[in-house]
């Protein structure tokens, strides 16, 4: 299946961002608007992308292509000034049979698109959840079809910029474009009386402004929480703050430049520790947050890698290791609590290894897989807090007696209903 990119605008409303670059070159949550479509509908099986551009940004668009793995053409509307159907008509000898039409200046999550691809005609949505309602252009539907399309009518559901269109279409633009010297979409779906189908309750939303495009990224980046495995230190602390962060940074930095960071900061936190334990714990909760940055941004500027995620896993590891082994040493335990700080280390170590090592040998969620443990408490932000309060009120030897009980007897409990699943599958 091929997709035609609508990008032919000039995004003048962009102000200094729409100056700088096309509209489709414009970053959102991490990524530009053009690459977001090309990443996801090829995902999703389309094959060849035809982007309608102008001819002040054909350049700058096609050194972005270039720099892409995509199958691409591209077609310059010389006068954009006629309409996104006339951008839509110069498509004509590109694309044959059923093709979809994206405009370029739409965000889209990818459960919209999986069901927006299987529809037919235009695709509304009754909810609109994230756009204003009142700016955005309505549908007045009736018998399943357009009955009429604009921004000032009454409608029943709004247009989501997103078609599944035939090779029929392009006689109603001409038709359109002979009576009146120009052509838009919304003409295009009224004289055709389009199909509609209906995806609602998804996240879309349109690009024409600045404050759109921060909300954009604001609205991508808490759509891009994880479903399962946060405790409830995160869900109720670390993630208001993560993710205040990560609408701030995602356009400047890379989730592995985050990972190393938090690292950073966790290994400053070990070293302060052996000084001041507390102030330590303070810097060792910090990393905590910010260990929910990588993974927010990742998901967010669809950049999720087994490399990235590989990575993160491995320095959280060390910090934990490090952090504990120095806030152990500044106690100057005698020779015999050094068996409880090591299954302290250990049972901490332990607890996040033994449901990663699930992942990695099932190729699943242990979170999904057994929603117990959702609610089993010990988790690494649990812990990590927890680890700052008693540092915070000097009960590191508590602290410590209270992790190497509490950790090991969490991973005894991990190994058991893992058993349990494992034995129930075999009946």
């Amino acid at each position: 299946m091929k997709a035609v990119i609508l990008a032919a605008g000039h995004g003048t409303r962009l102000g200094k961002l729409g100056r700088e670059k096309p509209k489709v070159l414009v970053r959102v949550a991490g990524r530009e608007l053009l690459y977001r479509h090309l990443y996801l509908l090829s995902r999703l099986g389309v094959e060849e992308f035809v982007i309608v551009v102008n001819s002040n940004t054909q350049q700058q668009v096609q050194e972005f292509l270039q720099g892409q793995n995509y199958r691409w053409s591209l077609v310059v509307n010389e006068a954009p000034e006629k309409g996104n159907g006339y951008s839509l008509l110069l498509t004509k000898d590109h694309v044959e049979g059923t093709f979809l039409v994206v405009m370029g200046d739409h965000v889209y999550e990818e459960a919209f698109l999986e069901k927006a691809i299987k529809g037919k005609g235009l695709i509304v949505d009754r909810e609109g959840r994230f756009i204003d309602h009142e700016e955005a252009t309505k549908v007045s539907i009736q018998g399943g079809r357009a009955k009429d399309i604009g921004k000032a009518i009454s409608g029943n559901a709004f247009d989501t910029g997103f078609f599944v269109l035939t090779e029929e279409v392009f006689r109603h633009a001409a038709e359109i474009l002979e009576e009146k010297g120009a052509v838009e979409m919304s003409e295009i779906v009224k004289r055709a009386g389009l199909e509609v189908t209906e995806v609602s309750g998804y996240l879309w939303m349109d690009v024409d402004t600045p404050a759109e495009a921060k909300k954009a990224t604001r609205v991508l980046v808490r759509n891009a929480l994880k479903g399962t495995g946060d405790g409830f230190v995160s869900r109720m602390i670390n993630r208001r703050l993560s993710l205040w962060l990560s609408e701030r940074v995602i356009n400047h930095l890379t989730p592995n430049q985050v990972s190393i960071l938090s690292s950073l900061v966790g290994g400053v936190a070990a070293l302060l520790a052996l000084l001041h334990p507390a102030a330590g714990g303070i810097l060792y909760q910090l990393s905590s947050v910010l260990d929910g940055v990588d993974g927010e941004i990742a998901r967010a500027s669809l950049r999720t890698s087994p490399f990235g995620g590989w990575m993160d896993s491995l320095l959280d590891r060390g910090v934990d290791f490090l952090f504990l082994l120095a806030l152990g040493y500044s106690l100057a335990p005698p020779a015999a609590f050094w068996g409880v700080i090591a299954a302290a280390i250990f049972g901490s170590v332990m607890v996040s290894y033994s449901t990663e090592r699930y992942r990695a040998a099932f190729l699943k969620d242990i979170y999904r897989e057994i929603p117990i443990m959702r609610y089993m408490v010990g988790k690494r932000d649990e812990r990590i807090f927890l680890t700052m309060v008693l540092c915070l009120f000097g009960m590191v030897t508590e602290l410590f007696l209270l992790l190497a009980l509490w950790t090991n007897l969490r991973v005894l409990a991990t190994v058991a209903l893992v058993c349990k699943k494992e034995k129930g599958k075999r009946g």
